[in-house]
């Protein structure tokens, strides 16, 4: 579906030799979805893991990419683990769980697939609110068969946990956060894309990740900010940016949303907006979704109120808009770019099917004293 969508995702720049653990990710009956967020995102981009192949039986038999962005990648769907491991002509590192669903908590035949998978010497990494290191029967299995759990979304113990202090007005580089106007719309597949572009362009670029995907895909600088207790959120937010900025020196740090401001159940945004204090937002949407993906009842809102919400909640400006394309033709992407940026007088664009280069000019207009140089940054 997507015509520039293999130029637009971000290069996997490991060496010939891939010395990455590797991994299987379960996503039975979600992939290509939005609550396959997690699949999704690992097979567009993985620094962590060298993703092998994505479980769901109602997709096997297709590639990855080619389900997902129209550019096949080479990462098969199979039906099963035991598909996987005899495609694979042998057990994984890893099984990661792909998927976000509304409730954080595994079924019941999701614990049997995870257990199975212990049971012939693959540990997981769960990125659920579930904490599987606390459930008695996986704890037992991963000692017994000698694996580990890696629940990414717990939190530090709360005594390690830090308040907001002010230090962000420390951090004299640009911040700007990839929000949006619902969950699973592609703020992190946005974000990794005009993080990696500006990077191409000589800018020292730094994301931030602030979910379970992006820390499992391998991200440098991240906090799993929905599984934090809320009064530590802005300062742990606070944190991680300044901790980004501290080490890495850039010249613009990008942050990715949670959420929505306007959502009534993922407030994450919220402590984005005051704990990372960003200079400038790109909104995510899309067009042709008409209601909150987990809350069928409720209307997605418009770009424009979403505008409004957020430039009066923080003092920060939204400096352009970025379409998901699900279930729209080309045709209707170019006319809904089209018609936003002469309705909001922001530049938009579709960073997974519209050249790169739109991104970073959204970014330039904003922000023009980001001068790219001749030399990129290296990775």
């Amino acid at each position: 579906m997507s015509r520039n969508a293999a130029e637009n995702s971000v290069p996997d720049r490991t060496p010939a030799t891939d010395s990455r653990p590797t991994a299987v990710v379960y996503c039975e009956g979600n992939f290509g979805r939005p609550d396959g967020k997690t699949a999704n995102g690992l097979v567009r981009y993985s620094e962590r893991f060298r993703i092998l192949s994505v479980i769901d039986s109602f997709e096997a038999g297709h590639d990855a990419g080619e389900l997902l962005d129209g550019t096949p990648n080479g990462i098969p769907v199979v039906a099963d683990l035991a598909a996987a491991i005899e495609l694979n002509g042998g057990t994984p590192t890893v099984v990661i769980y792909g998927m976000a669903p509304l409730s954080g908590l595994l079924s019941l035949e999701e614990r049997r697939v995870l257990l199975d998978a212990m049971a012939q010497g693959i540990s997981v990494v769960n990125g659920l609110h579930e904490f599987l290191n606390e459930d008695p029967e996986f704890a037992a299995s991963a000692v017994i068969h000698h694996v580990t759990i890696e629940d990414v979304r717990r939190p530090r113990d709360k005594r390690d946990l830090q308040m907001f202090t002010g230090r962000i007005f420390d951090v004299t580089c640009p911040r700007i956060a990839v929000l949006g106007t619902d969950g699973a719309v592609g703020k992190r597949t946005t974000a990794t894309i005009v993080t990696q572009a500006l990077r191409d362009r000589g800018i020292n670029a730094v994301m931030v990740s602030t979910g379970q995907t992006g820390l499992i895909q391998g991200a440098r600088y991240g906090v799993a900010l929905d599984a934090i207790p809320c009064q530590f959120c802005s300062g742990e937010m606070e944190a991680v940016v300044v901790k980004a900025f501290e080490a890495e020196h850039p010249d613009v740090i990008i942050i990715e949303g949670q959420g929505a401001l306007s959502h009534p159940a993922y407030l994450s945004s919220t402590f984005i907006l005051r704990g990372g204090r960003p200079n400038g937002v790109i909104l995510q949407h899309a067009p042709s979704r008409r209601f909150l993906g987990d809350f069928p009842e409720i209307r997605v809102p418009d770009p424009l109120s979403e505008i409004n919400l957020i430039e009066t909640f923080a003092d920060t400006k939204v400096i352009g808009l970025t379409i998901n394309h699900e279930n729209m033709s080309d045709v209707e992407v170019t006319a809904a770019i089209e018609l936003y940026q002469l309705e909001l007088d922001i530049p938009a664009t579709d960073a997974l099917t519209r050249p790169v280069e739109l991104l970073v000019n959204m970014v330039l207009s904003a922000f023009p004293e980001l001068t790219p140089s001749a030399i990129p940054v290296a990775t």
